[in-house]
């Protein structure tokens, strides 16, 4: 069960929760339905998990309705979507038509009837094909600044069609004949993944997971793609290693049914070899606890992403107190304050320099890890995340 809105008084900014309640009183009544390709992993499925039903105990009649693909549609999606961020691949008539098949199937078995409908990423894109009424929306969480011609050209005849789009980044959105949106993702101070952990869980999740704490950790979580570019995190470790005795973890979802997962995750044990400081995890689906108490043990936290969306995992490690080192991929340099909550960096040595003087340098590493959960508390919490959805719903109240 979610947090009721109340149990944020304490940890969003002073005012917050009643502003949200006066907001919610503007659009009480009205009906709000989600709709994603899935309920499970990533950021966007964790935060829907609990606006859902915060909006629900405002007075709102918000539902979140699921796409049911099967894996010839998963693979399609996959894709559509890699190309969209400006991989070299491309749909096959094949794809398209499975794609639009799903869509169109999905649209005859849920309920999209609502005042205002917000369809997720691209996989549900082609629903609007088949509304029936009230306000849509479709929310981007990729970075499409430079995509493939043709599969942006797929798309973009179905977002043409939406009454508005929501992007993250204004460098993630494009022209388009509609009104745009930006609202930032969010994460859940109060989820399993960020709620507070004693020092004693801490220890007994990280003794699990078979990592000693008896010298700084440098920690990436990210899933075992050549995007997330763990080679290069493993070479910065190496350079950092000369200086000081550090252990490196690199965790991530497994890799099962995942060619590319697997070739990476090879690639990243071969460059590991027998360094007993390299701890490479696969971690279950749904690991937040794991996900929690690693970041909270963790002395640094990268993010070296070549690609990459906005990437909540960056806000998360600053909500613990955690300096994070990242790359300026996609949302990553917009959640990190340069010399203030982390830094960007543009190499392999440039992360390695900036880790070597925050490790000889503690009191700054402490004065950063509190600037970060600050600048998380006003800027990426869940409550700024609900009143930008009310505010959409009361903008859009006579349209």
């Amino acid at each position: 069960m979610a947090p009721g809105l109340d149990e944020y008084r304490n940890i969003a900014p002073k005012g917050t929760v009643d502003f949200l309640y006066r907001l919610s009183e503007q659009v009480a009544g009205r009906s709000f339905v989600h709709v994603s390709a899935g309920r499970y992993g990533g950021g966007m499925a964790e935060v829907l998990r609990r606006l859902v039903p915060m909006m629900n105990t405002l007075g709102i009649d918000a539902r979140w309705e699921v796409l049911a693909g099967d894996q010839e549609f998963a693979q399609a999606t996959k894709r559509l979507m890699n190309a969209l961020q400006g991989q070299d691949e491309q749909l096959t008539e094949q794809m398209q038509s499975v794609y639009l098949k799903i869509n169109q199937r999905t649209a005859q078995t849920l309920n999209l009837d609502a005042d205002l409908v917000m369809v997720h990423d691209p996989p549900p894109a082609a629903l609007i094909e088949h509304r029936k009424g009230g306000t849509w929306f479709w929310r981007c969480y990729l970075d499409i600044a430079k995509p493939r011609q043709e599969s942006w050209s797929f798309l973009r005849r179905f977002i043409v069609g939406y009454d508005a789009a929501v992007f993250s980044l204004p460098g993630f959105a494009h022209r388009l004949p509609i009104p745009q949106f930006l609202i930032s993702p969010s994460i859940d101070p109060l989820s399993t993944k960020n709620r507070e952990l004693t020092r004693v869980e801490t220890n007994q999740i990280l003794l699990r997971l078979g990592i000693p704490r008896d010298k700084p950790i440098l920690l990436q979580l990210a899933r075992f793609e050549w995007s997330k570019d763990p080679i290069g995190v493993v070479k910065a470790y190496r350079l950092v290693k000369k200086h000081h005795d550090c252990r490196l973890v690199l965790a991530g979802s497994g890799v099962t049914h995942d060619s590319e997962g697997e070739a990476v995750l090879a690639q990243v044990l071969e460059a590991a070899g027998s360094d007993p400081d390299i701890h490479v995890l696969q971690l279950p689906p749904e690991a937040d606890l794991e996900i929690n108490a690693l970041q909270r043990a963790a002395t640094i936290v990268f993010q070296k992403s070549i690609r990459e969306g906005f990437n909540v995992a960056v806000a998360e490690a600053m909500w613990k107190g955690r300096p994070v080192i990242g790359s300026i991929a996609g949302g990553i340099a917009a959640q990190i304050v340069d010399g203030v909550t982390g830094h960007t960096v543009h190499s392999v040595e440039g992360m390695a320099f900036r880790t070597r003087l925050l490790l000889n340098n503690p009191s700054l590493m402490q004065r950063m890890g509190g600037a970060g959960r600050e600048h998380v508390r006003r800027n990426f919490l869940v409550t700024r995340h609900l009143s930008d959805f009310l505010t959409l719903m009361k903008l859009f109240e006579k349209r």
